[in-house]
């Protein structure tokens, strides 16, 4: 399965797409007592105009197939993007092994005896710092660590800005910390665990240069090209998504970088722009064909394949 791009017919793997499960949302649901009381699925579903999954995952992620298919894209991940809902990830991949690759998210804090025994069908572990409020270099993040190192897993962390929109647009409040999003704080992680693919999303989302920094002294560290990447607006000057990935090459090269949608909900399901303009972006720096074959697809399936 292939989608066209500027270099002709392109194989795609997502690597970032987040698997919004029916138990997502009741957990999110049950979650809001406190600020929204009375808040029923059914009303998030109507303020947020996104269709509501079916109950069971496995039949979410045949709608995620025909939407992938529509589009040409031939595997994603699906992260379970709540702490706990691992299971409906893996549900998922169960049911379509050779199109999905699990994530999980996890908060080492809540761990009491290292990850659940569930996790030995997850692919990545996915660690959110200034979500659960703690230094990717506390001793609570080590099991997720050691769990990938001993089971060739990879772990994904998110840093920089982070923000919620499910729980942007329901008007819920994030209490999210900064302090712990940088991704110098990998770098000892890193170099500690180096046979550890890691995974910095959104090239940083914010830290650019904090994240080319820690890519050029970390092999094993790998940039996620993923969402509309706001972030720039951030940056000094008129940096563009074509001097974003001429920088990242420069620095981690075309085998580490892993492109990804940051896609999420119905009705929008995959979200294409973000394909076409990255795509744009590569072939008017003048990115070759191998290296666009990497990028958009032959990397993350070499991760997953460990």
């Amino acid at each position: 399965m292939t989608r066209p791009s500027p270099w002709g017919p392109l194989a795609v793997a997502d690597a970032h797409l987040h698997f919004f499960s029916h138990h997502f949302f009741s957990m999110l649901i049950s979650s809001t007592a406190s600020q929204k009381p009375g808040l029923t699925m059914e009303a998030a579903g109507a303020q947020l105009g996104w269709q509501l999954p079916p109950h069971e995952p496995e039949k979410l992620a045949a709608v995620w197939v025909q939407e992938l298919d529509r589009h040409g894209v031939s595997a994603s991940a699906l992260m379970a993007s709540v702490p706990g809902d691992e299971g409906s990830a893996i549900a998922a991949v169960r049911a379509f092994p050779n199109r999905f690759f699990a994530y999980a998210m996890v908060n080492p804090r809540a761990l009491t005896a290292g990850l659940p025994a569930t996790f030995s069908e997850i692919r990545v572990a996915c660690l959110f710092p200034a979500m659960h409020g703690y230094s990717i270099q506390d001793d609570c993040a080590r099991p997720v660590f050691e769990w990938a190192q001993a089971h060739r897993r990879a772990v994904f962390v998110h840093c920089g800005v982070l923000s919620v929109g499910v729980r942007k647009k329901l008007g819920l409040s994030s209490l999210f910390d900064m302090r712990f999003s940088n991704p110098i704080d990998l770098h000892a992680v890193a170099l500690r665990y180096p046979e550890v693919p890691i995974i910095v999303p959104h090239f940083g989302a914010g830290f650019f240069r904090e994240a080319l920094m820690l890519a050029d002294q970390c092999s094993n560290v790998y940039l996620d090209t993923s969402s509309s990447n706001h972030w720039i607006c951030y940056q000094a000057g008129h940096l563009t998504m074509r001097e974003v990935f001429r920088h990242a090459l420069e620095v981690a090269g075309p085998h580490r970088l892993l492109f990804g949608t940051d896609s999420s909900f119905f009705p929008r399901g995959w979200h294409h722009a973000i394909f076409e303009d990255q795509a744009k972006a590569l072939y008017e720096i003048g990115t070759s064909e191998a290296d666009a074959r990497a990028i958009f697809g032959e990397n993350l399936l070499r991760i997953m394949a460990v």
